[in-house]
């Protein structure tokens, strides 16, 4: 299964503009965010990501809400937590 989960962007990376430090269940990741060219990005937004790509902005709330339902699927957003934690496509 594939799932889009909710992180919340700590900084847009000065160097690379097409990619933001985002917290994810605690961990920090650098995130492409460049299908979201379109969208005002900045630290303290909220973003559902999958495997290192961002794929929409959404609200604190509608993150929140993402979580908990995540959180009740187990294995299945575990297995999410760790194809996110293997990706790295700032390299």
């Amino acid at each position: 299964m594939c799932l889009g989960i909710p992180g919340e962007i700590v900084e847009i990376l000065a160097d690379r503009e097409d990619f933001a430090m985002v917290s994810v269940a605690g961990v920090k990741r650098a995130v492409n965010i460049g299908l979201l060219e379109d969208e005002e990005l900045a630290a303290g937004d909220w973003i559902l990501i999958h495997v290192g790509f961002a794929l929409s902005k959404i609200d604190e709330e509608e993150a929140a809400h993402s979580l908990r339902m995540l959180e009740g699927m187990g294995q299945a957003y575990t297995d999410e937590l760790i194809a996110l934690a293997r990706s790295d496509l700032s390299q």
